[in-house]
């Protein structure tokens, strides 16, 4: 099913799943349980991520294989195109296309910091929305596309990032994924900038649990998204080194957020669980019990 339709057809907000492939025997063994754990969640869908440079291009095909015809669940797939010439990118496309794939996910992605001597294709494209033009003639996929509230952090301005946004959606991207922010003023400011602009296309939020303190900064730096006084403050109060206690509070803290951005009408949420899943039940039940999804 087209992703684009469940937010047409349905009166009530979209619950999903971002999920990676395993890099380890420990790492699969992780995912297995989490998949199963999330899967009874009846999420909407789930995607899966695309390693920089087709660095986990097999894992992800057979990740997204698994999910769609083993577990029977929506996916959509991120398509990360940084450094691929159009031979490797309509090789992926067809291959997810064989499978019964719907919906993709397109994304620029970044060099792979594993591999110093990458060299990328001398015909790749250089941005998302080079390879969303590529794609939309080609492909009956459902395209969509990444959006950054507090502007990416490769933008050189907010401003300019929005104009990139719009180009993409131009060119055929039909939904929009945002990365995760703390604090849901940026959402709804971006929500806004978006509208104004001409961006007509459901914008789904993207929501970071907290699931360790490393983890969040880490990520944080990664991205650019701003760690808000009340999480510090949250966390401060913490007995010192409590995962449990930790895990928690992100756990309510997530929820709160949740619980506006549902109640300002957002189509729905979409949730990085860092192949993890007790941090998604206790937020999806949350918002359950409470009648909001």
């Amino acid at each position: 099913m087209r992703i684009i339709e469940m937010w047409q057809a349905s009166s009530k907000p979209t619950i999903s799943f971002e999920l990676f492939p395993a890099r380890s025997e420990k790492g699969a063994e992780s995912l297995e349980k989490a998949i199963e754990a999330l899967a009874g969640l009846k999420p909407n869908f789930v995607s899966v991520t695309f390693g920089a440079g087709g660095s986990t291009r097999e894992g992800s095909y057979q990740l997204v294989e698994k999910l769609k015809n083993q577990k029977g669940l929506e996916v959509v797939a991120y398509f990360a195109g940084y450094g691929l010439g159009p031979d490797d990118i309509t090789s992926v496309l067809d291959s997810y296309r064989d499978i019964g794939l719907d919906n993709i996910l397109v994304v620029r992605g970044d060099p792979p910091r594993e591999d110093e001597n990458f060299e990328p294709h001398p015909q790749s494209m250089s941005y998302a929305s080079d390879l969303i033009k590529f794609i939309r003639p080609r492909y009956d996929y459902c395209l969509g596309t990444a959006g950054y509230p507090e502007g990416h952090i490769e933008a050189e301005s907010r401003e300019k990032d929005l104009e990139y946004l719009k180009l993409k959606v131009d060119n055929g991207a039909e939904y929009i994924i945002t990365n995760y922010f703390y604090d849901n003023r940026f959402f709804f400011e971006f929500l806004k900038r978006c509208r104004t602009t001409g961006i007509d296309v459901p914008i789904i939020p993207g929501v970071m649990p907290i699931y360790s303190i490393k983890m969040m900064e880490t990520l944080a730096g990664l991205c650019g998204a701003t760690i808000t006084e009340e999480i510090r403050r949250g966390i401060a109060a913490l007995p010192e080194g409590d995962k449990e206690a930790l895990l928690n509070f992100g756990i309510e803290f997530a929820t709160n957020k949740c619980r506006e951005l549902l109640k300002a009408g957002v189509p729905g949420l979409h949730i990085y669980t860092m192949d993890r899943s007790k941090s998604a039940i206790g937020i999806v039940n949350n918002l359950r019990d409470e009648g909001l999804i």
